[in-house]
């Protein structure tokens, strides 16, 4: 299986400045137009729903804030009631997965992380999206699922060639940085490299507790996906070898750009193994550290002068180029439906997730704080204009995306527990790199046997 998707042609974009606009178009009949042309009477189609109570599980995140924002419009609409549950997202699949193996029916709506979905659909906790597209009463026609980023509706609801899910609140990793600061540092750019990141701009913006460069790096899914993984395939590695599923990290790439994380510990904050993504957001915000890596949900946090004291100057780009090219982290979520909730739910439950996630309420999605996957509010020259994370958000998802950034497989999460444990104590430098390294792939064969012997497929 490949890494990632190959290079698609769909956008062309012409940058005229940092924060600035930038102007780009998508190949073919836009997608906006195709949404107007079949109206889908969504109170025709709940009228046997009317009155359903259906359960979802929303994060404390911009994304879910603005779904709750739209929701009075739908339940208004449909007569269905939605009781979003917001959680930590610590605790979100725990107790998803509580639901489903104790059948207590708590979510009828299945929140999908992008590394939850193999499990998810291996253990069939999930419905294949055809139940409700293969259904005139409730398959809308406008759906067009060619109107998602592919690489979104890959990753995040497909799973061995069936849909399940559709893509919800979607996130590439993008450079946030503080012009200002870089400016009083002799820097009218960004950092084009991850080498000049540490070599040249790490140097003039460290000082008087103040960092270059700050890299999320708490124990737990932020220290293996967001710091330890986005340094291994920034130089050249992975974690697995494609075609066999054997350990990669000993890997003279792999073990590069590991080496690399240390010495860039140098122009980071002396506690960078307690920054989580909050620390990291508001080391930028409060003028602490001058460029991150994170995800582009947080726009809205740094772009609002309530919550930011630099969103004047804050300018936004793709994430730096490595010895492997430019491997920004891909997460997000899909929307799925509970395969063991009642039908009148599982109907319900779609109605809203088809809704949600339409081309005709995106741009809404998106002036809310939302980020969609849909390519057609990405058109818009007033939301361009509006939204400058808008050009490079799209270029990572169309010319860098890599979609197993983090094998989805079932055997993730205790995979993430392991880099994250061995991770810590590298970063910390309680072990070197090299014993953490060689730790890591022994604790990770016995959960990778069954793909190389050939009893699993060697499906990521």
């Amino acid at each position: 299986m490949n890494r990632r998707l190959p290079r698609r042609s769909v956008l062309k974009c012409a940058a005229v400045g940092a924060a600035g606009l930038t102007a780009f178009s998508f190949a073919g009949r836009p997608t906006w137009v195709r949404a107007q042309e079949a109206s889908f009477d969504y109170a025709s189609a709940a009228e046997p729903y009317k009155g359903v109570t259906i359960g979802a599980p929303f994060l404390d995140r911009p994304g879910y804030k603005a779904a709750l924002a739209m929701l009075p419009e739908f339940q208004e609409t449909t007569g269905i009631t939605v009781n979003a549950e917001t959680m930590p997202y610590e605790n979100s699949r725990e107790k998803q997965v509580l639901d489903f193996t104790g059948g207590t029916g708590l979510y009828d709506i299945v929140l999908v992380d992008v590394v939850w979905i193999g499990e998810f659909a291996a253990s069939q906790w999930i419905t294949p999206l055809s139940t409700f597209t293969d259904n005139p009463a409730l398959a809308d026609p406008a759906l067009n699922l060619e109107g998602f980023f592919p690489i979104l509706l890959e990753s995040f609801g497909t799973w061995d060639g069936v849909v399940y899910g559709l893509p919800f609140d979607n996130y590439s990793g993008l450079m946030y940085y503080n012009t200002k600061m870089l400016a009083d540092a002799g820097f009218d750019t960004p950092p084009n490299t991850w080498q000049d990141l540490k070599d040249v701009y790490g140097p003039a913006l460290t000082a008087n507790d103040r960092y270059a460069y700050a890299l999320q790096s708490r124990r737990g899914e932020t220290q293996s996906a967001d710091s330890f993984m986005r340094m291994v395939w920034a130089f050249g590695g992975s974690l697995l070898n494609p075609d066999t599923f054997e350990p990669n990290l000993s890997s003279a790439e792999s073990m590069a750009g590991l080496q690399f994380r240390q010495d860039l510990k140098a122009v980071m904050p002396p506690d960078i193994v307690e920054w989580d993504h909050d620390e990291t957001v508001q080391g930028l915000a409060q003028g602490r550290v001058a460029v991150i890596n994170e995800w582009s949900a947080f726009y809205e946090t740094l772009s609002n002068p309530e919550t930011s004291t630099m969103s004047a100057d804050l300018g936004i780009g793709i994430e730096p180029e490595g010895p492997g090219g430019r491997q920004p982290a891909l997460g997000g979520f899909s929307l799925a439906v509970n395969s063991q909730s009642a039908e009148e739910k599982q109907a319900a439950a779609w109605l809203f997730i088809q809704w949600v996630t339409s081309e005709a309420k995106a741009a809404e999605y998106i002036e809310q704080g939302g980020v969609s996957g849909r390519t057609s509010p990405y058109e818009v020259p007033e939301l361009q204009k509006k939204f400058p994370y808008f050009a490079p958000l799209v270029e990572s998802w169309n010319n860098y995306g890599n979609p197993v950034f983090r094998p989805r497989f079932p055997e993730w999460p205790q995979m993430s527990e392991i880099i994250a444990q061995y991770g810590s104590e590298m970063e910390l430098g309680s072990t070197s790199v090299e014993e953490g390294v060689s730790a890591i792939e022994e604790a990770l064969m016995p959960l990778l046997e069954p793909y190389i012997s050939g009893a699993k497929p060697k499906l990521q």
